[in-house]
């Protein structure tokens, strides 16, 4: 090819639009799915920040997703592999060449959904991604089905109370003397049974297993991720905590999804909770540091350098799952700012300690005290809220006993009780 021809050859690409091609767009390097009851989250990952077009179509519900300077090759073909079928919301997904510089990415549904997508830049072990989060219009709300839970239990105390107080109430029978003569016999007094309360309301419990979702959270030498294990040990403590009747345990995530840090605690003040409690498995810089901690919030500053830090870290968790910035609710932060947390912070200290002689016999703690720091997950401000770090997933060892499902029990079995003996020093609520 001599140069006349290659200069036409470069002209017709420019004219086809297809020049930005020819010299290289993003590259797409993965495509993943996390499922949800509520939604579900679709993440492109690419070498340089993609621009994006997004509709909704109807008759069948699909959203649609145009990529500028994007080609839909083999590699993107592959990547869409990964998808699991069935997944959520999502029915299935396709890719083709919509323009010579658009690849159309085409998401078919099960039903209609609302369609949210924004940009995120690199962070962490990830490079661009894009995140689309498909939301279907007659989801059921959580929060309102969990409002239910609470009403039914309720209903389940007072019946027992009821049964009670009617159990109280019946005439203990006398114990008579034997008869020595004919006078009447003198009869001792009835005993008086303790009044049964009524109307008793249960205690409220949010756990809240961290990260999940694209945000595995800290990993192990062998590669146990975080959000893997918390999860495991927030469903085992919900099991043994709902043994007691006059609990209800909320979850603020039941499955490997993500939540942002704000949403956990707007998720714990939507059902009035009593208590809060956040378990993670955290890392370290060196694989030999070991232990479990427990944390409540700091008005002022951290109590230890590894505190700060430790705080520092976890608060990236939006920064790594991806959180939309648009439409915050600028109120909440301000209210959370500006309003005292004394009392509050006083009960979580409470809290901190009875858990801390809880989680003692079962493995080393870090620091002997509870030690206090800025975690944005425990910024509510009428709640008593503690984070505990069950273990160094960091250290080969504890990493190992953190997924051994026997550990997990006893990690379980230690925060119920600590929970318990907690709520059990609180005032009835009527």
């Amino acid at each position: 090819m001599n140069r006349r021809q290659a200069l036409q050859v470069l002209a017709s690409l420019v004219a086809g639009g297809a020049a930005t091609i020819a010299l290289g767009g993003p590259k797409i390097l993965a495509v993943r799915a996390w499922p949800g009851k509520s939604s579900t989250r679709i993440t492109i990952e690419s070498d340089s920040e993609l621009r994006f077009f997004v509709t909704a179509l109807s008759n069948p519900d699909r959203a649609v997703v145009d990529l500028s300077d994007v080609q839909a090759d083999a590699a993107f073909q592959k990547a869409l592999e990964t998808l699991k079928n069935d997944t959520g919301v999502l029915a299935r997904a396709r890719i083709g060449q919509f323009r010579a510089d658009t690849a159309r990415l085409v998401l078919e549904l099960k039903s209609r959904s609302e369609t949210a997508a924004f940009a995120l830049p690199p962070v962490g072990q990830y490079r661009h991604r894009l995140v689309i989060d498909l939301t279907p219009v007659d989801a059921d709300d959580p929060i309102a089905t969990f409002l239910a839970k609470i009403i039914e239990r309720e209903a389940q105390l007072e019946k027992a109370a009821d049964l009670a107080a009617i159990e109280a109430a019946k005439p203990v029978p006398p114990i008579l003397p034997p008869k020595v003569n004919k006078l009447p016999p003198v009869l001792p007094p009835v005993a008086q049974r303790p009044p049964t309360p009524k109307h008793v309301k249960p205690f409220v419990v949010v756990l809240d297993p961290g990260h999940g979702g694209e945000d595995p959270g800290a990993i192990g030498p062998a590669g146990t991720y975080e959000k893997d294990v918390v999860l495991a040990v927030a469903h085992k403590t919900k099991a043994l905590l709902e043994q007691d009747p006059r609990i209800v345990v909320l979850m603020t995530r039941e499955e490997d999804v993500f939540i942002a840090l704000g949403d956990r605690v707007r998720k714990a003040r939507g059902v009035n909770a009593d208590v809060f409690v956040s378990i993670h498995a955290d890392a370290f810089t060196r694989p030999d540091a070991r232990g479990s901690s427990v944390f409540a919030l700091s008005e002022r500053g951290a109590s230890s350098a590894a505190a700060k830090w430790m705080a520092d870290k976890e608060n990236q968790s939006d920064l790594i799952g991806g959180v939309r910035l648009v439409g915050r609710d600028p109120s909440l932060s301000k209210m959370i700012l500006e309003m005292s947390q004394s009392i509050t912070n006083a009960e979580s200290m409470k809290l901190g300690r009875g858990m801390i002689g809880e989680i003692k016999p079962i493995n080393t703690l870090h620091k002997g005290s509870v030690e206090q720091a800025g975690f944005a997950v425990l910024k509510a401000p009428d709640i008593p809220s503690i984070l505990i770090e069950t273990a160094f997933i960091s250290n080969p060892e504890e990493e190992a006993k953190l997924s051994n499902p026997a550990h997990q029990q006893k990690l379980a079995r230690a925060i119920r009780n600590g929970v318990r003996k907690f709520l059990m020093t609180q005032q009835v609520r009527a």
